[in-house]
């Protein structure tokens, strides 16, 4: 097994469309997949796509230990996201072991958006404020080439929604819809709160001229 060199912003293979995988059983996926694991195990991360490692493949790899889960509720319950609502702050708060998605599709289940701190691998140091789809299916092969979905909602929706953005040659800034809320990691999860305010009282006031 390998550590892989991460792909960084402004790399193109960050910005073409990845190719299917033909055979999910092929050893070199398998080797890929093996690699991909060991790097975020690295980085550390909880998501990579196989084009963040240079190979335009549509392979995403992620998983959100009980720590960050925890992490991920909490700060859904400090913004006030999900009040009212137990089954989102349930699957918020749930971890999920490494999973593997090979050719994934996506499909929105809910039309509610919600804005959220992310990072990437691919852009060290920073991170932004990105409005995502709150509940989500998505289904994929396996690596030993069977079917599978899944339904996902709060940080676990995001995720993936994240990564599988990747295969798109699309990178978290071109989702963001204010770039004042992009900035140092360390400043975008110290302020998340304030700058979640900011959106939505912007969004009111948006709201509110074409009255």
């Amino acid at each position: 097994m390998a550590i892989l060199k991460i792909a960084r912003i402004g790399h193109p293979v960050l910005s073409r469309i990845a190719e299917p995988v033909a055979d999910p059983q092929a050893p070199e996926i398998h080797r890929l997949i093996a690699d991909m694991v060991d790097t975020i195990a690295d980085a550390p991360g909880v998501g990579l796509a196989a084009p963040q490692v240079h190979v335009p493949k549509r392979v995403v790899i992620f998983h959100i230990p009980e720590r960050r889960a925890r992490a991920a509720a909490e700060e859904a319950d400090e913004a006030g996201d999900g009040a009212g609502d137990e089954d989102e702050d349930e699957e918020t708060s749930e971890a999920v072991p490494m999973t593997v998605l090979i050719n994934p599709e996506i499909e929105f289940l809910s039309d509610e958006i919600k804005f959220g701190v992310e990072a990437c691998l691919s852009l060290p140091d920073m991170a932004g404020m990105v409005p995502r789809h709150t509940h989500i299916r998505y289904k994929a092969l396996a690596p030993d080439g069977s079917a599978f979905e899944r339904e996902a909602s709060g940080y676990h929706a995001r995720v993936v929604q994240h990564e599988c953005d990747h295969l798109d040659g699309i990178l978290y800034p071109m989702r963001m819809e204010d770039l004042s809320t992009f900035g140092f990691t360390d400043e975008m999860n110290r302020n998340e709160r304030s700058l979640g305010d900011r959106i939505r009282e912007k969004k009111e006031e948006e709201g509110s001229e074409d009255d």
